[in-house]
């Protein structure tokens, strides 16, 4: 006799073209149950919707909330092997618990106390470190240190080894992104111990990777074999920042906007290949200028907006919201977003799209146009 460790239960639905229930039609599901299956017709409504519908929600958390709950955490919870990193994990309302922002993204607020090592290890996740507040943490990739500094964006391809070392008399927090849920739900992740210990004695102003490719526009001619993530491993601010005023200052002279008026975007990209800077995840920095409302769109897959600085408002299917520096947005696959400000928002955006895109899935429809 066959023993169910996740017994099926099949129940009645409303779609309609439904047989009759009967006794023999009962009796045959329980078959189906004891043999573990299903049978499409009473599922067809939930497997294949006329569009996505997501378990995940529109949510925001708030960085005035989240800021002094890790520098609480910081006095209380040590590091070591075993937690690893003083993370804290966003956990979307629609996911019944668990640390996942969208069901494909993972964001965290991480905090490092003075002179504090978080000990190296390396995992098959994709990762990346954006900025919003103060400097003096180093993360070492491989043995290569990288200064991590407001505005900063730092990628980190899975597999790599990483561990961050703060060397300044004051504690740091940041933001973490990874694709842990995809990961996981695809049962593909790895994960190694390295060395106690973060190596800085020999950290540069400029890290090997930057002095290698980190120069806008300009590839080494040396190193042609292209990556599925990014080599760079630093994209400064004062370049994402002069990129974005640039276009801005073009749309006021008289040179025509390409997307809409008030609102310039930049993509990060892995300059081996002009695609995204990880397999799996897409990033970008976005300006409004004031007085900005951006169109109504509708994407396949999901996202995380990071204010970096001013205020204004995300709008996210049903929920607007108004949001200040640090605030992080959970915009779940395809409900519709829009951004306005009165007074100028800077934002940082990660999404899922590479996978989507990848895959042929990909859908974005704005003001009505499907594209």
């Amino acid at each position: 006799m066959t023993t169910l460790s996740s017994p099926v239960k099949i129940t009645a639905t409303d779609a309609p073209d439904q047989p009759v229930q009967t006794p023999e039609l009962a009796a045959l599901y329980q078959r189906f149950e004891a043999e573990l299956l299903v049978p499409l017709w009473t599922e067809i409504g939930e497997l294949m919707p006329p569009m996505p519908s997501s378990n995940a929600l529109p949510h925001r958390w708030q960085w005035k909330q989240l800021l002094p709950m890790a520098e609480q955490a910081g006095h209380l919870v040590p590091i070591g092997r075993g937690g690893e990193r003083r993370a804290i994990a966003l956990a979307n309302p629609g996911l019944g618990g668990r640390p996942f922002a969208t069901p494909t993204l993972w964001a965290a607020i991480q905090y490092l106390n003075p002179r504090e090592d978080a000990p190296v290890h390396r995992h098959t996740q994709n990762a990346f470190r954006f900025v919003v507040e103060g400097e003096g943490v180093w993360t070492v990739v491989n043995g290569d240190p990288v200064a991590m500094r407001r505005g900063d964006f730092l990628p980190q391809a899975g597999w790599n080894w990483h561990g961050h070392h703060n060397i300044s008399d004051g504690p740091m927090a940041w933001i973490d992104g990874l694709d842990i849920p995809f990961q996981h739900y695809t049962d593909s992740t790895f994960f190694e111990f390295g060395p106690d210990e973060v190596d800085t004695r020999d950290a540069p102003d400029r890290s090997r990777a930057e002095r290698l490719w980190g120069h806008p526009g300009l590839r080494p001619l040396t190193h042609l074999t292209p990556t599925p993530a990014t080599p760079l491993l630093a994209y400064r601010w004062e370049h994402t920042d002069r990129a974005l005023s640039e276009q801005l200052a073009l749309e006021a002279e008289g040179y025509p906007a390409t997307t809409e008026p008030g609102h310039a975007a930049v993509r990060y990209t892995n300059p081996t290949t002009g695609g995204d800077v990880l397999p799996t995840v897409r990033t970008e920095f976005h300006r409004l200028a004031p007085d900005t409302r951006t169109s109504t769109q509708r994407e396949v897959g999901s996202s995380v907006y990071q204010v970096f600085d001013g205020a204004g408002e995300i709008t996210v299917g049903s929920v607007r919201w108004t949001v200040e520096r640090g605030d992080l947005i959970a915009v779940p696959s395809w409900h519709a977003m829009s951004l306005a400000t009165d007074t100028g928002m800077d934002l940082f955006r990660f999404s899922d799209t590479p996978i989507f895109e990848r895959l042929h899935l990909d859908r974005v429809v704005r003001e009505g146009a499907v594209t």
